[in-house]
């Protein structure tokens, strides 16, 4: 399970950065269409989703009993739906503002880094209750980790298509 995981968090930020790579800073900070985020809000949106576990982790759990990837195949089917569109919470909305490519790179690879060591270090198969994810429950370890990558994965999704977008022209 925890290899897995680690090849899924390898794969996951290795897609990501290479295409977050390939914006210029004044690429990164166009807005690509009305309505959008630019690609900078988009990095700063899966930075801020994926901060913020080591907390949790630390924070209480409890043995889990039930399969602890039972809603993993659920959150795929949601979040890697491209054709569903959804509204960022208020705390996850990142700032209109210029991001810089290099500062966000090193934050991207600072969290990398961050979940290949939760992955090591922690019992996937415990149940967090410091947080729940609406209409889902608690969620162990392993749910948690798959969550924050799932959502990484349609976000890079995104980040593609602003890339496409911008190179259109």
């Amino acid at each position: 399970m925890k290899t897995t995981l680690q090849t899924n968090i390898v794969e996951t930020f290795k897609n990501l950065n290479e295409i977050h790579s390939k914006f210029s800073d004044t690429e990164l900070n166009t807005v690509p269409y009305e309505g959008s985020w630019t690609a900078g809000q988009t990095t700063q949106h899966i930075i801020l989703a994926c901060s913020g576990y080591g907390d949790l982790f630390e924070g209480e759990k409890e043995q889990t009993i039930r399969k602890p990837d039972l809603y993993i195949k659920d959150l795929k089917a949601l979040f890697l739906d491209y054709d569903t569109k959804m509204e960022s919470p208020d705390f996850l909305k990142p700032e209109i503002i210029d991001y810089n490519t290099n500062a966000q790179t090193l934050k991207l690879l600072t969290i990398e880094s961050d979940f290949l060591n939760f992955a090591e270090a922690y019992d996937l198969t415990l149940t967090c209750k410091g947080f729940q994810l609406p209409g889902y429950g608690d969620f162990t370890i392993l749910e948690w980790i798959s969550f924050a990558l799932i959502h990484a994965q349609r976000h890079t999704h995104q980040l593609n298509e602003i890339y496409k977008m911008l190179h259109l022209v």
